[in-house]
């Protein structure tokens, strides 16, 4: 099943973005092979108190990368794959004699994967970090939230899974295609601050174009403008507002009942942006959420209920197009992007090492 079906992932377990990226590849298909460390509870991130669905549809092998038996199990199961996603430090897996030099000298057509907050290059290639860091070091962080509060982070979505593990597996697919093609791998080197950049391109075309200002909440797209901001309503629940266009922004006039209405600020012009702010705070503040659903559900004025992450699972568009499933009793979203043909699948996450009769037995070591 799935658009992958038959292309194998080993995927070396670790936090985040590199589980990410095999899930995405599992979910359309692929046979991942996660390796965990043997006597590992619950996984790598057993520490954050539940299984990651980040591992859903993969199998497991439990090894120990110390023991010279279990690397030669990792090299077997290398010689025969088409992809290796790893997430350690720069020249951990060159200490563990698995990197890139080593396991393409056994397997030339290989796809190494590399994910790292860092990259494997520069001055902070060696240092610890994590996705908040990531954001802030790409001037993302800097440009999010209102200009009188402290930057907000948008949970870890931006860095470790937008710019990490979305761009490795963009990665890892496009020299995929190149080594089935002449029968080269390479290594891929995605780190989480060269894809969370690449993220800001539209944002700084804008910015040298003179149509950004390099200061957050000022702007058409940061809360900056009040036809693209968040209202609170009469219940203390919130609305979104993205009325950009003027064709949406006459239908969003509408909903509020203030079409018509000279008094109305102009919205053209940034100088007149706090007081229609204060005009669109008012009239929302006069009915509760589902009240003004009721009035823009459907329409094109571009305005959608801020429902929280279980709310958002029983959103009447949400489940009518099946965006979040259940396997296993665990509600989450489905597989995406969709395909026509070969259709991805939610699969089960595994236990450590749940899978290793069976893959060895796989290798011809059973």
């Amino acid at each position: 099943m799935g658009p992958l079906a038959g292309v194998r992932v080993v995927e070396f377990a670790g936090l985040g973005p590199g589980p990410f990226c095999g899930m995405l590849l599992a979910d359309l298909g692929a046979d991942v092979v996660r390796i965990d460390r043997r006597g590992a509870r619950g996984g790598l991130l057993g520490s954050l108190g539940a299984t990651s669905l980040l591992d859903r549809g993969k199998r497991s092998i439990a090894l120990d990368l110390k023991d010279p038996a279990d690397v030669d199990v990792v090299r077997a199961l290398v010689r025969r794959a088409d992809v290796l996603l790893e997430g350690f430090r720069p020249g951990v897996m060159e200490r563990l004699g698995l990197g890139p030099d080593e396991l393409l000298g056994e397997n030339p057509a290989l796809v190494y994967g590399r994910m790292t907050g860092w990259g494997q290059t520069g001055p902070l290639a060696h240092s610890a970090g994590h996705d908040i860091g990531y954001i802030a070091l790409t001037g993302v962080l800097g440009a999010s939230g209102r200009p009188d509060e402290r930057p907000a982070p948008p949970l870890n979505l931006l860095g470790d899974f937008g710019g990490g593990g979305v761009f490795l597996a963009l990665g890892a697919l496009a020299a995929l295609i190149r080594a089935r093609a002449t029968g080269e791998g390479q290594v891929v080197d995605a780190a989480i601050v060269d894809g969370t950049a690449v993220l800001t391109t539209m944002i700084h075309g804008m910015l040298g174009a003179g149509a950004w200002t390099d200061e957050r909440g000022r702007n058409l797209l940061d809360t900056g403008a009040p036809f693209y901001d968040v209202y609170r309503c009469a219940d203390g629940q919130f609305l979104a507002v993205g009325a950009l266009e003027e064709q949406f922004y006459a239908a969003l006039l509408e909903g509020l009942g203030l079409s018509g209405d000279e008094s109305l600020p102009d919205r053209n012009d940034p100088r007149q942006w706090p007081a229609l702010r204060e005009r669109f705070t008012d009239a929302f503040a006069a009915r509760t959420r589902a009240e003004w659903w009721q009035v823009f559900e459907g329409t094109d004025a571009c305005v959608a209920p801020v429902w929280s992450l279980l709310e958002a699972t029983e959103d009447r568009h949400n489940t009518e197009r099946g965006v979040f499933v259940e396997v296993d009793g665990v509600r989450q979203p489905a597989v995406a992007p969709r395909f026509s043909v070969t259709p991805g699948a939610v699969g089960s996450v595994p236990a450590p090492g749940q899978h290793d009769e069976e893959i060895l037995a796989e290798l011809g070591l059973r």
